[in-house]
């Protein structure tokens, strides 16, 4: 495989230094980009970061003396240098919009982390191992914003990494009705312990925007392409909660479903044992060699055991039992700011690559 050159746009944050972290030793990307807001403008990145560092690995060497640049200001300068962006900006939605479009129109293609793009019908949203197929929507994208090479991608909202993976290949059965609590850890919102001493033995049973979005990105995931837009599947009916619970790093779900062809458990089992998807066909470098995991003991998985797995991008799974309302119960655990962030966005960044989108 050939390598690229790539920026990082947003650099700052806490899903901005986790591509970096990603990207320091990748195979096939080389980070020759990073890019922010006015004020981290002109400093190194060691400078514009400072004492904000959040994760344990510490910031790359080979990036602390880059001066990062300004994502806005200076998207001609930045898309020169890069074949493709990562993209994980804290700003307002519609600027978030116009930028992607803006580095998109400068023939740079996006991989975003952010939320902005995920309903607009011809931008995928991909979980590398269950929609592969709508990669190929990029195509009406660039007729519609007139490029020959840009375009923007995105990836799901952080939660529905937990679940969805392992409802998918159950899908043959007729999924009717779908009930998930998500149990979301802080470095969701961007925090740590130190930055929000508030969740310390704390819950909160709400955060914004999120039970929308639980409910919703599911079916455009399992969407189907039509007259160049992706159209949502219609079932299955998914309810959700979720709430903020004092963990560092992984979301957890604890799953309610009902078949219209109720499997046995023993098929189930089997079935997310051999489930894979085209990124483990591929062996794609960020991919999981085995996508699910799941764990006869009763009190796996767990968030400070498990979140790591395959280095945080396997799916763990457990607990699964018939219930008295719906078909079948369990839970899933996933790492929010590997699987369900940074680490998804590169899995789907490599998927392009050896499909030849960036060439």
């Amino acid at each position: 495989m050939k390598t690229y050159n790539v920026g990082i746009i947003g650099a700052t944050g806490m899903v901005g230094q986790r591509f970096a972290v990603l990207l320091e030793n990748h195979p096939w990307f080389k980070v020759k980009a990073l890019a922010a807001s006015p004020r981290s403008a002109g400093k190194t990145y060691a400078e514009a970061v400072g004492s904000r560092w959040l994760l344990e690995k510490p910031m790359p060497e080979s990036m602390k003396d880059m001066v990062v640049m300004d994502a806005t200001a200076d998207i001609e300068k930045i898309t020169a240098q890069v074949d493709f962006v990562f993209c994980a900006v804290d700003m307002k939605k519609d600027e978030i919009k116009a930028l992607e479009e803006a580095y998109a129109k400068h023939e740079c293609p996006v991989m975003s982390n952010n939320s902005a793009h995920r309903f607009t019908d011809d931008v995928p949203m991909i979980i590398p191992e269950i929609n592969d197929d709508h990669l190929a929507i990029v195509e009406a994208q660039k007729a519609r914003l007139g490029t020959k090479r840009g375009f923007i991608s995105v990836k799901s909202n952080c939660s529905i990494q937990s679940y969805v993976p392992a409802l998918h290949p159950l899908k043959k059965f007729g999924i009717k009705n779908v009930l998930a609590c998500t149990y979301q850890a802080i470095s969701g919102a961007g925090k740590t312990f130190d930055t929000w001493p508030e969740m310390v033995d704390n819950l909160i049973p709400y955060i914004g925007g999120e039970e929308e979005k639980s409910e919703k990105e599911p079916l455009k995931v399992w969407g189907e392409m039509k007259d160049g837009k992706i159209v949502p599947a219609e079932t299955p009916c998914i309810t959700t909660q979720c709430l903020r619970v004092p963990v560092s790093n992984g979301h957890f779900a604890a799953v309610f479903v009902s078949f219209e062809n109720k499997p046995s458990k023993e098929e189930i089992l089997q079935i997310w044992k051999e489930y894979k998807g085209v990124p483990q066909d591929l062996e794609l470098p960020s991919a999981p060699k085995q996508f699910l995991n799941y764990f006869e003991e009763d009190n796996y998985p767990q968030a400070k055991l498990h979140r790591n797995l395959e280095n945080g991008m396997a799916v763990s799974i457990g607990r699964l039992r018939e219930d008295t309302q719906y078909d079948y119960k369990f839970v899933c655990l996933s790492h929010n700011t590997l699987r369900g962030a940074a680490g998804g966005a590169v899995e789907m960044a490599e998927l392009y690559a050896a499909k030849g989108y960036f060439d």
